[in-house]
């Protein structure tokens, strides 16, 4: 047991130590003013470099960092409260609904941006509640595949709403807007997207963190719960609708990214185990580092921005399948 709590600790220190080394070094990475890496000489002499870094890759290193975060809490937090290793927000009509909603922001209701992030907010509640019921009233099947059919309809379902939108979209200005954002991407971040995300993130971060020994207690069967004298339908619908909130203000500002919270809460139960007090935060610490080694890789490899999207759905397919062929996926302790 102390072995372990030390393996733990040391675990948590290199992930710490690399998510830090990980955030200063993305500022010298990038294409101007010489491809790949930023020479401290010219962040030093050159003023159109500093501004280059101030005003454009530090919030989007801050935006990749909490966008991971955040995808990675609300993955963990679905799987455990549904009981579910297979789902994440994208999967269960989270993220397909946050994309409609603001969709719809920009192509019908004007494009302000508290009308995009309002109306992606309620298409994902409305994605999960949607995904919910469904599975509930599906009559064949265990909970786990009931809950990945009903989501997958769901998000075919929004993803139809979202193709009329673009087909509606005025060709010239929004259409290419909204296909590029819907990629995935943080290319077009300033600091006041980064403030934006932040001011919505990081209270549901705070929330998620307080609950995370309870999702422990969430994560177990309805019966073994109420053995307890304990209710948990209201920290249920505290903590999801904390990750839908967290997901729906995140998909405003970079597009559909998907897989990061479905992998990344597994890596984190393998290296830390299965005791969501120790696999939360270091969901949290790995999310952001994957979607920001992501980000860095999008914006330096090519001369043009490779979406983020694409990059991050064809490295968790990988590793997905790495982790369907290793060890069984399970959810919660045992």
């Amino acid at each position: 047991m102390k072995t372990d709590r030390l393996k733990i600790r040391k675990t948590g220190i290199v992930m710490l130590g690399a998510a830090l080394l990980l955030l200063a070094g993305s500022v010298f990475l990038g294409r101007f003013p010489a491809p790949y890496v930023t020479s401290l000489s010219d962040l030093m002499t050159q003023d159109l470099v500093q501004q280059v870094v101030w005003q454009i890759r530090i919030p989007r290193i801050l935006s990749a960092f909490v966008t991971g975060m955040v995808l990675a809490a609300s993955g963990m937090v679905f799987q455990m409260i549904f009981r579910n290793p297979i789902v994440d927000a994208g999967f269960l009509g989270v993220s397909g609904g946050a994309a409609f909603g603001a969709s719809l922001g920009i192509v019908l209701l004007g494009g302000s941006m508290a009308t995009i992030q309002g109306s992606a907010a309620l298409f994902a509640v409305l994605g999960l509640g949607f995904s919910w019921i469904m599975a509930v009233r599906i009559r064949f099947g265990d909970w786990i595949l009931r809950l990945i059919l009903a989501g997958i309809a769901v998000s075919a379902l929004f993803a139809a709403g979202t193709g009329l939108l673009k087909y509606l979209a005025d060709p010239l200005r929004e259409l290419p807007e909204l296909t590029f954002w819907l990629l995935g991407g943080l290319w077009g971040i300033t600091w006041t997207d980064t403030l934006q995300t932040l001011a919505v993130c990081i209270p549901c971060l705070i929330v998620i963190w307080l609950f995370r020994w309870r999702l422990n207690l969430l994560s177990m069967q309805d019966e073994t719960i109420f053995s307890l004298v304990a209710d948990a339908s209201k920290e249920r619908i505290v903590l999801l609708l904390t990750a839908v909130i967290a997901t729906s203000a995140v998909v405003c500002k970079a597009g559909q990214v998907g897989w990061v919270g479905l992998i990344i809460p597994h890596i984190a139960r393998r290296l830390v185990g299965s005791d969501a007090q120790k696999a939360l935060p270091c969901s949290l610490v790995l999310g952001g580092i994957f979607l920001l080694l992501c980000d860095n890789a999008s914006r330096t490899l090519l001369s043009g921005e490779i979406p983020l999207g694409i990059l991050t759905s064809f490295i968790g397919a990988g590793l997905f399948l790495i982790l369907l062929l290793t060890r069984p996926m399970l959810v919660g302790r045992k």
